[in-house]
């Protein structure tokens, strides 16, 4: 914009010498043809928005499917770890039955080697017995010296038998137990063996989808990529469409204030914007005036405060025509609060007029005038105490006393 206001600057200051100098300006393209150009840069600029805002869309779109696509990694990745803690637990529960299982092999192998050892024993005393020939238990008995011994004899035999037999049980009970725990362990290993089996398929399928869900992230990134490349370019061709319409409405404006310039009355007609030594002059933009308030520091009158005073305040009857102070184009015409109706001339060559406070203007933003052209009224609009005009006069920006300017 900053760029832009200079061109239209340069082509100002450019038109002002053409006609201060009396030159003629070189025949080209006229002012309608290049606001057809214009348009037609402005048509394509505007779809060209339309394809970027399309572009913003769809990385905006891209965008949320990676923050998606990276929500659902990351539960995977929590699954995952919790599944790999499951899986290492269950690891640490086989092997701690698989201990067990050792354990209690080694009781059972102990109770057999102890059962097998009692029976050989008994076996051998049983042969021994037998072999002596005449110590049965028949002859145990023969040999009884009376009813009491026999019966003792008896006893003896019947616990000797029982002993045995308590303690072939005992072992035997022992080794059942012994293999039963044995065969529950072999049972709750064998379920963890298929708990662990089952935990690592769903890691695959986990596994699976992290992969899948990496896949994706990548292409919907180099997708992202792609677009912002794609961004990047539009708004570098914006860039020079906007350029080439800067340029156009240098030239529009130049073409217009030229076309203007033809259609207006001999020169001499008009009233002068240089004086015959070749100065600018200003034209006094308000007659019959009183000066209410000077350029310079001031208590504004209804603010109540020491402001800067940038003009000088012409007091007049309401109504009374206010004339532009030089020839230019219209940069403001509008309303303010503290203003009221004004306009804002823009003379070319780094100064500018503004005329405050109007009833009403009777020009709008974009119009050429000429020095001496009626551009509104005198009024009381915005902050004001009773009719007059603020008029004022800028310098590439900077306000300056118009009572230096004025004839």
């Amino acid at each position: 914009m900053k760029r832009k206001i200079g061109n239209i600057a340069g082509a100002w200051i450019l038109a002002a010498v053409l006609v201060f100098t009396g030159t003629a300006p070189v025949a080209g393209a006229s002012s309608d043809d290049i606001r057809e150009e214009i348009n037609a840069l402005q048509r394509e600029e505007a779809a060209l928005q339309a394809q970027m805002d399309a572009l913003e869309d769809k990385l905006s779109a891209n965008m949320e499917q990676i923050e998606a696509v990276v929500l659902q990694k990351q539960t995977v990745d929590q699954q995952l770890f919790l599944l790999q803690e499951s899986i290492a637990n269950t690891n640490e529960q086989i092997a701690a039955y698989a201990l067990l299982i050792a354990a209690k092999q080694e009781q059972l192998d102990k109770a057999r080697l102890r059962l097998e050892g009692l029976n050989e024993k008994y076996k051998t005393r049983i042969r021994a017995v037998e072999e002596e020939g005449d110590m049965t238990y028949w002859s145990i008995l023969f040999r009884a010296n009376s009813f009491s011994d026999l019966l003792d004899r008896l006893d003896m035999i019947q616990e000797i038998a029982a002993a045995d037999s308590r303690r072939l049980q005992e072992i035997s009970d022992a080794a059942e137990e012994v293999a039963s725990a044995q065969v529950a362990l072999e049972n709750e290993k064998t379920l963890l063996e298929a708990t662990r089996q089952s935990l690592q398929k769903d890691q695959l399928t986990l596994d699976e989808k992290r992969a899948q869900a990496d896949a994706l992230l990548q292409e919907l990134v180099s997708r992202g990529q792609e677009f912002e490349k794609l961004l990047d370019e539009s708004e570098r061709e914006q860039q020079e469409l906007m350029q080439q319409i800067a340029q156009k409405e240098d030239e529009f404006d130049k073409a217009a204030y030229q076309e203007w310039l033809a259609s207006q009355p001999p020169q001499s007609t008009q009233k002068p914007d240089t004086s015959p030594d070749g100065e600018t002059v200003w034209l006094t933009p308000v007659t019959d005036y009183r000066l209410s308030s000077p350029f310079g520091m001031r208590l504004h009158p209804i603010l109540g405060i020491y402001r800067m005073h940038e003009g000088i305040d012409m007091a007049c009857p309401m109504g009374t025509p206010i004339y532009a102070a030089r020839g230019g184009k219209v940069a403001i015409a509008t309303e303010s609060d503290s203003a009221g109706f004004y306009v804002q001339i823009n003379h070319g060559d780094g100064y500018r007029s503004v005329y405050m406070h109007m009833t009403h203007f009777v020009v709008q933003a974009g119009d050429y005038v000429a020095a001496g052209q009626v551009i509104g009224y005198v009024g009381n609009s915005g902050l004001s105490k009773g009719a007059h005009l603020h008029f004022g006069i800028s310098y590439n920006g900077t306000y300056v006393n118009p009572m230096e300017f004025l004839k």
